[in-house]
């Protein structure tokens, strides 16, 4: 080629490219940004609305249901779930995965508008909707902040103090605080002194409505100056509070609100979440990084600004991380350059031993140019080094060496042969140049589905087709243009000229006549040979009945999580309590680290596969770290037993910490319909189906247990008589139990709501619901509330509703047990058989969520693409030979691929799961690449020989190539077998390409044959 005699001819350019390769990719591995997995986008928005007294129906008819109907016009839209809980709304919006990331802020101000426009049509008392669209932070450096002596407020006023310095540290991006909580003002009102000095409800709410109100009072005029006005009357602290005057108009005596109230400020009784940190109130504390940044630097960074304020920490503080990603990615690069060097150093091992000294070291600078190139061209298209690419790297390894074998290989037999080293280099340039260009774009484009799939899978997983694309292509252009030169260099320093040709031909060593022998019987033979594989491939096709499935693995993050559910209704004080008491008992176990317990909700996104619970007062969430992950499968099963033993009316289930993309349980199954009560008799079916097997860890529904509620029988009639209205009796019932919400007192930057109660003297209990008193306006005292009530009734009410696209869905959830080796698609194996036969009523129906679906999505959006992509390879192919029969000859080879890759998942016990599934991807470009170069060979021998001593001559010429590309990636891969994350694409391609190499070798010279039967051999 032109560009290949350019380089050849002018040493100038190939130093240049050397160079450039050389030393631009170790400026980008010194450079090039860091993470721990690829970053992928959560396009989520959760709507938040309070509607304070509704009841679960009443919220989901009145503010759910408007809602939805309003998200649902959105045409982006993937799929919209809502819960409807007491008093509170929380819908979550997924979006279509085929909207990019620089989509999304124009989508959320459109949802915002719907929001906006259907909330004005809400009943009185519903709150402004919320909507949340930063769902998807991630805060890779997590820590807590506790300390024995320290209250809440004062351990937020230090975290606050932290995070004042470390948003200026650069690279960072958000600092946020979880586990505030909200102070407020309790005024512990006497309603027998309110009562006696004649002051009513209505009169000192009124009055503490109006606290600190900021209103203008105006300007003055004086000359030419204008002079604000600003009365006096604010209240600096509570004592002033006390002061205030709360006398009836008219009245002689002064009544302060100290006279019938006691003033404290508190803590909230019913907070949305609190923390723990072994075993220790706390706040925690989660940053940042703004993207494209290196997370190793930042981190460090943060490291060296928490070191510096160290000395301003108070006496008895202690902060501890729980996750630091800048470790964690230190540590995950690191080992997967350990492997990248592993599997390097394999790779030109194999090439010095069966390549020869000279010509190894040839093809291993080409793989290292090759490599340090890819880094270049990576960090210049800012791909960072992560889980993917990092992988991607290794796999691309073998792959890279093909192209400088070839080219090696075949100059090496020409100069056997008797051509000069010129004529030689330029003679193998020219007839590989364009079946090599076909065979590497083949190869790439067998990645091309992930690469071009838009569901959050293949957004993960892109880099991995990105890097294949870079390096792939680099390595084309360096075999024809960098090799070449390198081979005129060093390999043949002696002479340029032509030497006579050998009398033995290059391929009599005994190795090549076995081999020879072996092709010719079965070309001899190639209805048996073909009957053979035919029966391979179909015993291979029944036996990957018996292999195992997952979808993505477990981490090997040592971080374990026990999720644990008290039945609903639970206090979150007393959820809290539980917890605390589970997360001591874990705390002092062997290899335990830390612990982080989040009573409530969730808690902030550390990790990018982390899911966290929404708002659930029974709810809380150990976080454990360990020294080892080796050691959490002993430490579940004693934290299990302990659960089970102590706290039996705990559903408690334990997790790990997931690869890739992924939500809520492993094994989710939907059930929908109108009618909560034949919702939850099908679902206790089908969680008794799944608790039967012995490899569920914990069944439950996310409808949750029925809770009681207390209707009190109101009685309009003897209401109109004494004055008293259903609206005075809920404001009497949350005056006396929870406390009457009047107004807010402000601090400097700080609301606090004022709460008005009875004190504890005075306050009832359940039991004394009779002895409540109202207040009656007509006759101006408080009565009873038994004058007004006929009774109280204990009811049983469905707490939660959830719904999904507009639907009422109640999911049984379940996760395999950590103590199981079992994957989530064993079990499914099981029990979904049992369960699709389940008898259902009309108008319901049963659907499949977790590992299933988010499985099915994946797939699918590899396979939208896979027709395309494998259609235009088989195009190529096509045009390349010009042939319809010789690219039918190649891609035959490709489905008897699975008689090796079968085996191979039989024998290591491996699942197979989405990463095994890239793999065949990539096996099968593999295979087309070693049959195109194979073909390409037999038709250029078919000018000057017979078919069959054709097929025999460029068979054997391409035995060493092909062999030795299979044997460095299958020793080349061989480091990723201790990966849990690429341990089922290595099996993939290692058992899979072993045995590919025989089908190209052998079987693909016997279908060739069978295809041109009737040609006829020409000579020239």
């Amino acid at each position: 080629m032109d560009i290949s005699k350019q380089f050849i001819d002018n040493p100038i350019r190939v130093w240049l490219a050397i160079l450039l390769l050389g030393l631009g990719g170790i400026f980008a591995l010194l450079n090039i940004g860091s993470l721990e997995d690829p970053a992928f986008t959560i396009k989520t928005a959760v709507v938040v609305t309070q509607y304070p007294g509704a009841s679960a129906q009443q919220v989901e008819e009145e503010v759910t249901l408007p809602l939805e109907n309003a998200l649902q016009q959105l045409p982006y839209l993937d799929s919209v779930s809502s819960i409807s809980s007491n008093g509170l709304s929380q819908i979550t919006v997924n979006i279509a995965s085929r909207y990019h990331s620089n989509e999304l802020p124009q989508i959320w101000d459109e949802l915002r508008r719907r929001v906006g426009d259907a909330s004005r049509f809400f009943p009185p008392g519903v709150a402004a909707p919320f909507v949340n669209d930063d769902f998807g932070d991630v805060f890779g450096f997590f820590f807590a902040i506790s300390g024995d002596n320290f209250s809440n407020p004062e351990l937020v006023q230090y975290a606050e103090q932290l995070r004042r310095e470390l948003v200026l540290v650069p690279g960072v991006g958000k600092v946020a605080i979880g586990g505030a909580i909200p102070q407020q003002i309790d005024i512990d009102v006497s309603l027998t002194k309110m009562a006696v000095r004649g002051i009513t409800p209505a009169q000192l709410s009124a009055a503490l409505s109006r606290l600190n109100v900021v209103s203008s009072a105006g300007e003055i005029k004086s000359g030419s100056e204008s002079i604000r006005l600003h009365p006096t009357g604010e209240f600096e602290n509570i004592d002033e509070l006390s002061d205030l005057l709360i006398s009836p108009v008219g009245d002689t005596a002064t009544t302060r609100l100290r006279d019938i109230a006691t003033l404290s400020r508190e803590l909230s009784e019913s907070p949305s979440s609190i923390y723990h940190a072994n075993g220790r109130p706390a706040v925690t504390m989660g940053v940042s990084y703004i993207p494209g940044v290196n997370v190793i630097d930042v981190g460090r960074a943060l490291e060296a600004k928490l070191q510096q304020m160290s000395a301003e920490k108070p006496a008895g503080i202690q902060i501890n991380t729980f996750y630091d990603q800048a470790a964690e990615v230190a540590h995950s690069v690191n080992g997967f350059i350990t492997n990248f060097l592993m599997a390097l150093a394999i790779v030109v091992g194999v090439l010095l031993i069966f390549m020869g000294v000279r010509s190894g070291i040839i093809i291993a600078l080409s793989l290292a140019l090759n490599v340090l190139g890819t880094l270049l061209i990576m960090y210049l298209w800012g791909i960072e080094l992560q889980r993917i690419s990092l992988g991607a790297l290794i796999i691309a390894l073998s792959m890279l060496v093909d192209n400088a074998i070839v080219i090696v290989e075949g100059v090496l037999i020409a100069r056997q042969q008797g051509s000069s080293r010129t004529s030689a280099i330029n003679f193998v340039i020219r007839r590989s140049a364009f079946p090599l260009l076909g065979a590497t774009v083949i190869a790439i484009l067998a990645f091309a589905p992930i690469g071009l799939s838009q569901d959050s899978t293949g957004e993960y997983c892109k880099s991995l087709f990105q890097v294949l694309l870079i390096s792939l292509m680099l390595s084309w252009f360096s075999a024809l243009n960098i090799t070449p030169v390198l081979i005129k260099w060093w390999l043949f320093k002696t002479s340029s000229t032509a030497t006579p040709a050998a009398e033995a031909s290059p391929y009599d060593g005994g190795f090549y006549r076995l081999y020879q022998r072996t092709l010719n019987a079965l070309l001899q033979q190639k209805t048996v040979t073909l009957a053979v594989m035919a029966a391979l491939l179909a015993l291979a096709i029944w036996g990957f009945g018996g292999v195992r499935q997952n979808f993505f693995p477990s981490s090997n993050t040592p971080i374990f999580f026990v999720d644990l559910w008290l039945p609903y209704g639970t206090d979150i004080k007393a959820t809290e309590q539980m917890a605390s008491d589970i997360e001591k008992s874990i705390t002092g176990q062997q290899g335990v680290v830390s612990t982080v317990t989040t009573v409530g909700q969730g808690s902030m996104r550390f990790i990018l596969t982390y899911n966290g619970q929404r708002q659930y007062s029974n709810y809380a969430q150990i976080m454990v770290r360990m020294d080892d992950q080796r050691n959490i499968a002993a430490l579940s099963r004693r934290v299990d037993d302990y659960i089970a033993r102590q706290y039996p009316q705990v559903n408690a289930s334990t997790k790990r910490v997931m690869f890739g993309p992924s939500g809520g349980s492993a094994i989710e199954v939907r059930i929908k319909g109108p009618d909560p009560d034949r919702m939850r008799l099908i679902a206790s079916e089908v969680g008794d189906i799944l608790a039967q097997d012995p490899a569920t860890d914990s069944v439950r529904n996310d409808w949750q247990n029925r809770s009681k509620v207390i209707r009190p029988q109101f009685n309009p009639a003897l209401g109109r008589e004494l004055g008293v209205d259903k609206q005075e009796i809920d404001n009497a019932l949350q005056m006396n139990f929870t406390g009457s919400r009047v107004g807010l007192y402000r601090e400097g930057a700080d609301l606090l709501p004022v709460v008005v109660r009875p004190p504890a003297s005075e306050r009832q209990d359940a039991n004394h619901l009779n002895n409540v008193l109202v207040w009656s306006q007509s006759q101006q005292h408080y009565i009873p509330l038994s004058n007004v009530v006929s009774g109280f009734n204990l009811e049983w009410e469905d707490p939660l509703i959830l719904r999904r696209d507009r639907s009422r869905v109640l999911t049984v959830m379940t996760d395999p047990s950590p103590l199981s080796s079992d994957t989530s698609g064993d079990i499914l194996s099981r029990v979904r058989p049992q369960i699709d036969q389940l008898p259902l009523p009309h108008g319901y129906s049963i659907e499949w969520g977790g590992d299933a679906e988010n499985s099915s999505e994946a797939q699918q959006g590899v396979f939208t693409t896979l027709p395309l992509g494998y259609l235009v390879m088989f195009v190529i192919t096509v045009l390349m030979f010009s042939s319809v029969k010789n690219a039918v000859a190649i891609w035959l080879t490709v489905p008897l691929a699975l008689i090796g890759v079968t085996p191979g998942f039989l024998l290591t016990g491996i699942p197979f799961g989405f990463m095994a599934l890239i793999g065949l991807l990539s096996l099968s470009g593999m295979l087309i690449r070693n049959g195109i170069v194979l073909v390409e060979e037999i038709e250029q021998q078919k000018q000057d020989k017979t078919q069959h001593d054709a097929i025999l001559y460029a068979a054997t010429s391409r035995l060493r190539p092909i062999l030795l590309t299979a044997f460095t990636t299958v020793l080349g891969l061989a480091p990723l077998l201790r990966d849990v994350f690429f341990q089922s694409m290595a099996v993939v391609i290692m058992f899979g390409l072993g045995f590919a190499t025989i089908l190209t070798l052998l079987v693909l010279p016997v279908i060739y044959a069978c295809f041109h039967r009737a040609e006829k051999a020409t000579s020239t």
